[in-house]
């Protein structure tokens, strides 16, 4: 899909700095992924507690 954004140089140049990315696109993909990621983490987090009878899943013996 192609779009126009409206970017801050300034963000740009230190997300671009900050990542070593220096394609737009994909400094901006790697951007929505970890604003998906982080919010399904603070979402995932509100949920702690919320169920009060669950129980942790068993865990796979590794072979040693």
């Amino acid at each position: 899909m192609r779009t126009t954004l409206n970017l801050s140089n300034d963000l740009y140049q230190e997300a671009s700095q900050a990542t070593g990315v220096a394609e737009k696109t994909k400094l901006i993909h790697l951007g929505l992924e970890a604003l998906i990621r982080e919010t399904a983490s603070r979402r995932l987090a509100r949920l702690y507690g919320s169920v009060k009878k669950a129980k942790a899943p068993s865990r796979r013996k590794t072979p040693q």
